[in-house]
């Protein structure tokens, strides 16, 4: 998630178990707190780009570290709060149960985008997506910051409860719209004549109506949105052949670093991959600006002059205009075709 949304769900919690004379610097624990995990965003280098895919989202976001990323995080303020007055008034424990209560936040709302969390760290490197929000959303962000505000400027707690509540209801409605998404991209793969090996959606950027379906079917991906308004409606999308190294990239020896950091990226990407066509390039199937369309947001180039060399990162974000009208026009629920809905949820 952004680190707005982060700060203001890690201020929140906190503020559930904050006096109500100290509920505005208990905010700020907290919001730091919920912030901090993602200092791991420095751990890069400059000739292995997959470093920063590998340790973003890993050890700082697991379960195991939360009290440690906390101490951190506590000691840290505890410190400043000397020098900035707007950190003082708590006691050790105080201060500390409110960094605690905001880290413990950051992975588990990671957890409900695509991108994947390292929770088990380490005793797996599973990458756990629940894939129930985007990783940028007003709708869910805003009314908890200005609870949180006006908690923080009133001393009210009850705002501080009605905060918690439209995140826990923002949740189940991401869990129920995943639901809705989920049984409309089988519904489109049935109309296909296709039984897929595995079905993934994720919800496009910032909303929860419009869907990015990808789904597995004899050596293919099929990528179509959906979107879950009262009828679901389905835009058609494309498919592109699945990621065969012997087949796509028939000189790229098994013992390389090339091949070793394909594999790597694989991981990472949880096997969407596709080969970019004309191109040295591997793409990650699962982000594009346009949820129907096979425009990846970025991937991997290989270098056959350099097998012993990492792989080439590239990323690509432009949204000209007619992508945004065909966007915005998918999320209005223009064009669709109608899915029945008699087994929907």
């Amino acid at each position: 998630m952004d680190p707005v949304s982060q700060g203001v769900v890690g201020a929140a919690f906190a503020q559930t178990a904050a006096r109500r004379a100290k509920i505005a610097t208990v905010a700020w624990y907290g919001a730091i707190g919920g912030m901090a995990p993602d200092i791991d965003v420095l751990f890069q280098s400059s000739t292995d780009p997959l470093l920063f895919l590998e340790y973003h989202r890993q050890f700082t976001h697991s379960l195991v570290f939360i009290p440690v990323g906390a101490l951190i995080v506590f000691m840290l303020l505890w410190a400043l709060a000397k020098r900035l007055p707007w950190l003082g008034g708590l006691s050790r424990g105080e201060a500390y149960l409110a960094c605690l209560m905001g880290y413990a936040t950051h992975g588990l709302l990671d957890a409900c985008t695509s991108y994947g969390t390292q929770l088990l760290w380490p005793f797996a490197d599973t990458r756990i997506a629940w894939d129930t929000m985007s990783i940028v959303d007003p709708l869910f962000t805003l009314p908890i910051l200005l609870l949180v505000v006006a908690a923080s400027w009133t001393r009210r707690r009850w705002l501080v409860w009605l905060a918690c509540v439209w995140i826990m209801s923002f949740f189940t409605l991401g869990w129920w719209q995943h639901e809705r998404a989920l049984w409309a991209a089988e519904r489109v793969a049935q109309i296909r004549g296709h039984s897929p090996l595995r079905l993934t959606v994720k919800p496009s950027f910032a909303n929860l109506l419009l869907w990015k379906t990808i789904y597995e079917f004899d050596g293919d991906y099929y990528v179509d949105a959906v979107r879950v308004g009262m009828q679901p409606l389905w835009y058609q999308g494309a498919s592109v052949r699945k990621l065969e190294l012997a087949r796509d990239f028939p000189g790229l020896e098994s013992d390389t670093r090339l091949a070793k950091d394909v594999e790597r990226f694989r991981w990472f990407s949880d096997d969407y991959l596709a080969p970019l066509e004309n191109a040295l390039r591997i793409i990650d199937m699962r982000y594009s600006m346009v949820p129907n369309e096979i425009d990846p947001m970025w991937g991997i180039e290989l270098d056959f002059s350099q097998p012993n060399q990492h792989v080439g990162w590239w990323s690509s974000r432009e949204l000209s205009d007619a992508d945004q009208n065909s966007f915005l026009g998918m999320l209005v629920g223009l064009g669709g075709v109608p899915l029945e809905e008699e087994d929907s949820p």
